[in-house]
């Protein structure tokens, strides 16, 4: 069987993987300590954080499929959140959130997905790829300039600058992979010592740099323990991805008290993520790239839109493509 690199162990690369892995032998490589990308989870004293993707749908008919298995062993469940609407400081709109259409979350954390998804796969954590190079086959590097394996394929799921910055000849094999402009995001998170309460589960909110407010607390499985994650805008926290990380934490916690109209720095915790690629700019008409004659190929949610189920459906897809070059 031909061995497979797959860089990233988000979504799409463990969606892949899944598809390709009776065929091939696959090692996936993960410069973080955890599985799944910005569907995470961050633990902190008494606290936790969903504080990437907050919750997902399935509207495509294979990926509802694929999270049957995980909905049928409480892996997955519906998000039941009373949710609001708050434009220019009013509420326009208020519901509870149901099953048509459902938002799911992970139980007891959005990291399951990614756990689950990854058992059985050959994840190296904590190993970043900091060079690749083409002869006969692929040979990957550590950031140290250890070999890491010689491959027959390999398969990127990073965003598209950092391909780049791994592949230094990429733009001569991908002319397009710098129309992938993506935007950041910055996820505020907020635990107390006692409730707070706020009258809404979930609030999408326009007007202001924060655009999302959860009670992560709310979801099921997560403790007892009030927590809050906030989203920044895409378009503000792409403009301020290199500020100070005090002074972003700072502004952002006197909006969201503002929004809120709770003193957000009275907070026995107070954290801040920041995503330098969190979405997409724009769609780019295509579920993934590949090149057989060079045995690389492309795939993420940036090919698509910034959701999971999007980079379910990119390395999904891309896995299908490749079976065909594999057996």
């Amino acid at each position: 069987m031909k061995n497979v690199a797959i860089i990233g162990a988000g979504i799409s690369g463990l969606a892949l993987a899944n598809k390709i892995k009776d065929f091939s032998n696959v090692t996936i490589f993960e410069k973080s300590r955890g599985l799944g990308g910005r569907v995470a989870t961050r633990r902190v004293n008494q606290f936790n954080f969903d504080h990437g993707a907050q919750f997902f749908k399935a509207k495509e008919e294979e990926f509802k499929d694929y999270i049957r298995p995980m909905i049928e062993k409480g892996i997955i469940d519906t998000w039941r959140a009373r949710f609001i609407e708050i434009e220019d400081g009013t509420i326009i709109n208020r519901r509870v959130w149901g099953e048509d259409p459902a938002n799911y979350i992970g139980i007891p954390s959005m990291s399951s997905i990614g756990k689950f998804m990854a058992e059985g796969l050959n994840v190296k954590l904590s190993e970043k790829i900091g060079k690749a190079e083409k002869n006969n086959s692929w040979e990957l590097f550590s950031e140290e300039d250890a070999s890491k394996g010689k491959f027959d394929w390999v398969i990127s799921t990073i965003p598209p600058l950092q391909c780049i910055e791994l592949f230094p000849s990429i733009k001569s094999i991908y002319r397009n992979i710098e129309s992938h402009k993506m935007m950041a995001c910055y996820s505020l998170m907020l635990g107390f010592d006692k409730d707070i309460n706020i009258d809404f589960d979930a609030a999408l909110i326009k007007g202001t740099d924060i655009s999302w407010i959860s009670c992560n607390s709310s979801k099921q499985g997560r403790g007892d323990n009030y927590t809050i994650l906030a989203h920044s805008t895409n378009k503000w926290a792409t403009e301020n991805i290199d500020q100070e990380r005090g002074w972003v934490k700072n502004y952002l916690c006197e909006e969201l008290s503002k929004i809120i109209e709770r003193d957000m720095s009275k907070a026995s915790y107070i954290g801040l993520q920041g995503w330098r690629y969190a979405n997409i700019e724009k769609q780019n008409g295509q579920d993934f790239f590949i090149d057989k004659k060079q045995n690389i190929a492309f795939c993420g949610d940036w090919f698509i839109q910034g959701r999971i189920e999007s980079a379910y459906i990119s390395g999904a897809r891309l896995g299908e493509e490749l079976l065909a070059e594999l057996v």
